[in-house]
């Protein structure tokens, strides 16, 4: 009997910490802006549809920006803080100062909202919001985006630098940083997925091409072969052409499908992070998981959505506000 009391004392104390811990949560729902913003949907996605129209790769940048966000202090705007004599912001961090932009569209939209209902959407609901929509105007899935996030107040150059997977990672450094966001190996998988937009830099990938892209592609394969080659005439193995960019996804580059997965399959997979998925040797759970989606669009799209929901409910604990401007906090 004493050891059950004590037992049912760590369980009430653990109840009272959930609860305090999650009265701290900012509350997500779907209908939060239904009698304070009512256009906010309609403005978010009428702005990306003139992006993405103007342009294609807008959509990955918006999700890539979103990405970004998330994974320093929760989905709270921070990416979007320019730096000024008292905040240091995350857009010059290494992880962040060549791969992000878009935000000039963040800011378009934003523009519109404060003129239609001033000081009520925050800039992380536009952001989250903005990329669910970037993803459907490429041929993505849709997915109901939960709305209530505020502005935090402050950025972190330093997570942004530790917090954010890179190209040159191994893979269980990769995994651990998603289950660092309570964010799974199938979170990271799906999520991966969004490379089927995405462009790279050739200082991301040069050490790919020279590097064991031959042994995992198909040596007898000309098209692989192809590819191989373009790849080097892109980004050449001396130094130089850094800032050269190509598709992650070079079947259907524009269009948000399943051929990201297929061509890890191939072997053919532009980022060392992204092919270790399927040909490293502790890719057990994640091979499975790249063939099951190389194979099934269907499966990919309802389990992206439910990993872009899941990463876009980790919140920032800290009392926020709402930005009248996304790169500068309120005065």
């Amino acid at each position: 009997m004493k050891n059950m009391g004590i037992c049912w004392k760590c369980v009430f104390v653990f109840v009272i910490f959930m609860t305090v811990f999650s009265a701290c949560e900012p509350e997500l729902t779907l209908d939060y802006y239904v009698k304070t913003c009512p256009a906010v949907l309609d403005i978010v996605r009428k702005e990306m549809e003139c992006a993405v129209l103007s342009d294609p790769r807008n959509a990955a940048l918006v999700v890539r920006l979103h990405f970004h966000d998330c994974f320093v202090q929760g989905c709270d705007g921070s990416i979007l803080l320019d730096d000024t004599y008292t905040l240091r912001g995350e857009k010059k961090a290494s992880t962040n100062i060549h791969s992000l932009k878009g935000f000039s569209i963040i800011d378009r939209i934003k523009n519109k909202l404060e003129y239609e209902c001033p000081g009520i959407v925050s800039c992380a609901d536009i952001l989250t919001i903005a990329a669910r929509d970037a993803v459907i105007l490429v041929g993505g899935p849709y997915w109901d985006v939960p709305l209530g996030r505020k502005d935090s107040t402050t950025a972190s150059y330093d997570l942004a630098n530790s917090n954010l997977p890179t190209s040159d990672q191994p893979l269980l450094t990769i995994i651990s940083k998603f289950l660092y966001q309570g964010l799974s190996v199938t979170d990271m998988v799906a999520l991966s997925g969004a490379h089927t937009i995405g462009m790279a830099r050739c200082e991301n990938f040069r050490a790919r091409i020279y590097g064991d892209f031959e042994s995992t592609s198909d040596k007898l394969n000309p098209n692989s072969q192809t590819y191989a080659s373009n790849l080097r005439s892109i980004c050449p193995t001396a130094g130089g052409g850094d800032n050269n960019i190509t598709a992650m996804d070079y079947v259907t580059p524009n269009l948000f499908d399943n051929s990201f997965y297929q061509i890890l399959l191939r072997g053919e997979g532009l980022l060392n992070s992204d092919q270790a998925m399927y040909s490293s040797l502790l890719a057990m759970e994640t091979k499975s998981l790249v063939t099951k989606y190389a194979h099934d669009s269907i499966a990919f799209f309802q389990q992206f959505s439910e990993s872009m929901v899941k990463m876009g409910n980790i919140t920032n604990q800290d009392t926020g506000q709402v930005r009248r401007n996304c790169r500068f906090i309120n005065a």
